[in-house]
C-alpha cells in the first residue's frame, strides 16, 4: 500500500488556556476547505460549550480511535481528526489505525453557544497535552471554543509554529467512502435508557489482542435492554470485536441513552454502530465486520463506480451540494432531474473523494470536503481495474437473459443474475464472501457490458479469441490470494 508524505501545519499546538474570562478551548486548524476555497488556517466556529464536560470527554474518545490500532496494535498511529462545520454543528471524524472502526462525535446546535457556526472542512490538532488537558475539564466550569484562530492571530504569525509530518496512507479516503455506503444500510435496532446503556457497555470485554479482537458477538433487543445470541436471529446486531467500543468508556457517566443501529441479520458478521447520547451531542462508533477487515476494503462502492454514468452525474450532484447537514436523496433527485437510484450512485462516487458522509441517526447524507478527487480513489482500486479490463478484452459474454461467462485465460466464470436482480459467480472469491465483500471483478464487467447494452452502446456479448482475455489485471480469478487487512486482495487473486 503506498503511501505519502502529509503535513499537517498549524499556528500553535491545540490547547486549554486559562484566562481572564475562563478556560479556553483552542483548537487549531490545518488547511481545509470553504464555500469561499481553499484556506490555510479556517475558523469556523467560537463560543461557549453547552456540556464541557461531556464534550470534552467524547472528543478525547474521538482522538483515542485516531490513536489506536484494534488489529496488531503493536504497530503505532496517529492522525488527526478531521472537522467539519455544516452550520448547525460541528461533526469531528477519524479512524483508527487499522481503519476498522469509524468514530463521529457530532455537537449539536444545543451544545454550541456562540457566533454562528461556518461551513467547511479542516484537520485539527490533537496533541499529547491537550488530551491530559481535556481529561480535567470538570462539569460545572464554562469552557470557550474556539476552532481556528481568529484573523488577527492569522495575520500576526509569519507561518506555520508547528508542523507533524505523518504517513498519510489512502486508507482514510477508502474508509469514508465504504463508512457512507455500510451505514446507509443500518437501521436503529436498539434504544437503551442510560443506566441500562452504562451496564450493557461496562459489561463488554476490554481486552486487546488478535485473538479477541476476532470475536464477533450478537445481541438481541429484550425490553430495555440487549440480550446475547450465539446466531442472527431476526433483529440482532451484530457486534464484531466488542473491545473496539473501549472508546465509549470515557462517555459513560455522561450518556443519556444507547442506539444501536445495523442492517438486517444475514448468515455472517456484519457493521454495526453503536451511538451514545450525550447533552447536546452524539458519539457514534462505527465497527467493520471482523477487527482484521479495514473498511478500505469492504468494497460498498465498487457498482455505482461501474456505471458510466456515475462520473457525469456526481459532476452535476456536487454542484447543488451546499456544506448541508442533512441531504435528502428525493430533493437531489427532483433539483437534478435524475432517477434516486442515480442520485445515490452519483453520492457513492462523491464518497470515494471524501465529500459526502451517512448519518443513521437521522437517515440522511451530510456534505463535507477533503482535498482529494473520486477519479484518484477509482483509478486505485483493483477490483474495478480488473474487470475494466476485462470488458476491454471481450472477456464478457451474454449466454441468456440470466447468465452471462466470462473467459479469463484458461478459466471460465459464469455470473447468474436470480430472481431478485441480484447477481452472484462461481469464481472462489463469490465463494468466500457471497458478495459481503463487494462484487467480484466477473460481477462488475457483466454489469458494465450489461449497462452498455441497455444505452445501445458497445455490444453485449464479446467473443474471445482462443479462450484468453488478456493478462496483467486480469489474471485467473479461480486463485485466492491473502488479503491485507485492508480487505484488497492482490491484482490476480480476484
Amino acid at each position: 500500500m503506498s503511501q505519502s508524505a502529509h503535513a499537517y501545519a498549524y499556528l500553535r499546538p491545540s490547547a486549554v488556556l486559562d484566562g481572564a474570562a475562563g478556560r479556553r478551548l483552542a483548537l487549531e486548524t490545518s488547511g481545509g476547505a470553504t464555500p469561499l476555497g481553499a484556506a490555510a488556517h479556517p475558523r469556523f466556529f467560537a463560543g461557549f460549550l453547552a456540556e464541557p464536560a461531556p464534550a470534552a470527554a467524547a472528543l478525547l474518545a474521538v482522538a483515542d480511535v485516531a490513536a489506536a490500532r484494534y488489529y496488531q496494535p503493536q504497530l503505532r498511529a496517529s492522525l488527526d481528526p478531521v472537522v467539519t462545520a455544516n452550520g448547525d454543528r460541528l461533526r469531528f471524524e477519524s479512524f483508527s489505525g487499522c481503519c476498522g472502526v469509524y468514530a463521529r462525535l457530532d455537537v449539536l446546535a444545543a451544545g454550541l453557544d456562540g457566533d454562528e457556526i461556518g461551513h467547511g472542512t479542516t484537520n485539527v490538532d490533537v496533541n499529547n497535552p491537550l488530551r491530559e488537558a481535556l481529561s480535567r475539564i470538570g462539569r460545572a466550569e464554562p469552557l470557550h471554543l474556539a476552532v481556528g484562530p481568529d484573523a488577527l492571530e492569522v495575520t500576526t504569525f509569519d507561518g506555520p509554529v508547528v508542523e507533524k509530518k505523518v504517513p498519510l496512507p489512502e486508507r482514510w479516503l477508502r474508509g469514508f467512502a465504504e463508512t457512507q455506503v455500510t451505514a446507509a444500510g443500518f437501521d436503529l435496532r436498539a434504544e437503551l435508557p442510560a443506566a441500562e446503556a452504562v451496564r450493557f457497555l461496562r459489561s463488554l470485554p476490554r481486552g486487546g489482542g488478535r485473538a479477541g479482537a476476532r470475536t464477533a458477538l450478537w445481541v438481541v433487543a429484550a425490553g430495555r435492554t440487549l440480550r446475547p445470541t450465539t446466531r442472527p436471529v431476526p433483529g440482532a446486531v451484530c457486534l464484531p470485536g466488542p473491545e473496539r467500543l473501549a472508546a465509549l468508556q470515557r462517555v459513560l457517566r455522561h450518556a443519556l441513552a444507547l442506539r444501536v443501529y445495523g442492517p438486517v441479520a444475514g448468515d455472517g458478521p456484519a457493521a454495526s454502530a453503536w451511538e451514545v447520547v450525550l447533552p447536546g451531542m452524539r458519539l457514534t462508533l462505527t465497527l467493520s465486520p471482523d477487527a482484521s477487515r479495514g473498511f478500505s476494503g469492504e468494497g460498498g462502492v465498487l457498482g455505482a463506480l461501474a456505471t458510466d454514468t456515475a462520473e457525469p452525474d456526481a459532476d452535476l450532484v456536487a454542484a447543488l451540494l451546499a456544506w448541508e447537514p442533512r441531504i435528502e436523496v428525493a430533493d437531489l433527485a427532483e433539483q437534478s432531474g435524475l432517477t434516486p437510484a442515480r442520485v445515490r450512485a452519483a453520492l457513492t462516487r462523491l464518497g470515494t473523494g471524501g465529500q459526502i458522509g451517512y448519518d443513521a441517526a437521522e437517515a440522511a447524507y451530510f456534505h463535507r470536503q477533503l482535498p482529494y478527487d473520486a477519479g484518484r480513489a477509482e483509478d486505485r482500486n483493483p477490483r474495478l481495474r480488473a474487470a475494466r479490463a476485462l470488458v476491454a478484452a471481450g472477456a464478457v459474454r451474454q449466454e441468456s437473459g440470466a447468465l452471462a461467462t466470462v473467459t479469463v485465460d484458461d478459466h471460465v466464470q459464469r455470473v447468474r443474475t436470480d430472481a431478485a436482480g441480484a447477481l452472484g459467480c462461481t469464481c472462489l472469491w463469490w465463494a468466500k464472501y457471497r458478495g459481503g465483500r463487494g462484487p467480484c471483478k466477473h460481477v462488475l464487467a457483466v454489469g458494465m457490458v450489461r449497462e452498455a447494452a441497455l444505452r445501445g452502446g458497445a455490444p453485449e456479448s464479446g467473443a474471445v479469441e482462443g479462450g484468453a482475455a488478456g493478462s496483467g489485471a486480469v489474471e485467473s480469478g479461480t486463485a485466492v490470494g491473502g488479503a491485507g487487512h485492508d480487505g484488497i486482495l492482490r491484482e490476480g487473486a480476484r
